[in-house]
């Protein structure tokens, strides 16, 4: 389950399951879910910082728990139900910043990009490595990742399914800032407590704004990705159990 943490108004959220480099399972996608609505009503909350126990930020959806036929839940796009992974389809009105370390990929991925601002250690990896086993981006991956980078980048990741160093993503614009290895937590927390230091009002009406100038509603967005990616999840366990023997 992730760990919660408050620092005065910031939260700082830890995804805790080391060991599986902090895959999501259906269990931790709720806790997830639940931790971050709980951020957003604290009237004395106002940044969070998410981030990973141990030498991963995030490596996606569990496809162990997958592959033994416990998969994460998904639901329709409507309001109140959360993502495959917890909360990439909260609307939240307060901003989150993603620590990342180590491997940020397939759903990993994703939750970063649902961050607002993305800071990396330099040894951090990124990439669509959902790709090599049938499993589609379902947690706002066709969404964000074009918005963050661009149609083409986006199509390279997304297509490709390749290893994206620290130092290319922040050359996109996939990560805001980059630090040495090690110091990507504290320094989130750092650019937390700056933010929240802001008069907040004004921070979160020009946020709301910035988020709705997409080409493209984020719901409307968001709902598309979830019918192309539900008539393929049928595909998903089979991926993932080439996963759990062994398949890279």
């Amino acid at each position: 389950m992730p760990r919660v943490e408050q620092d005065g108004p910031v939260w700082i959220i830890t995804l805790d399951r080391p060991a599986r480099r902090n895959a999501i399972d259906r269990a931790t996608a709720d806790a997830l879910f639940q931790a971050f609505s709980a951020f957003d009503a604290d009237p004395g909350a106002s940044v969070a910082v998410l981030c990973g126990d141990g030498s991963d930020f995030c490596a996606g959806a569990d496809l162990q728990a997958i592959a033994a036929g416990d998969p994460n839940r998904v639901l329709p796009v409507e309001p109140g139900n959360p993502g495959p992974l917890g909360p990439t389809r909260l609307v939240l009105d307060k901003p989150v910043i993603a620590a990342i370390e180590g491997h940020a990929v397939a759903g990993g991925l994703e939750l970063a990009a649902w961050a607002d601002l993305r800071v990396a250690g330099e040894t951090a990896t990124f990439g669509v490595y959902c790709r090599r086993y049938g499993v589609p981006l379902i947690d706002g991956g066709t969404a964000r990742l074009p918005a963050l980078i661009g149609l083409s980048r986006a199509m390279d990741l997304v297509l490709t399914g390749r290893a994206v160093p620290a130092s290319e993503a922040l050359a996109i614009g996939l990560v805001n800032r980059v630090v040495p290895a090690g110091q990507a937590r504290a320094a989130a927390i750092a650019l937390a407590h700056e933010i929240a230091a802001f008069p907040q009002a004004c921070l979160r009406a020009d946020r709301r704004a910035a988020r709705r100038g997409t080409p493209l509603g984020l719901e409307d967005a968001l709902r598309f990705e979830y019918e192309q990616g539900l008539a393929v999840l049928g595909d998903a366990q089979a991926g993932a159990g080439r996963f759990v023997a062994g398949a890279r």
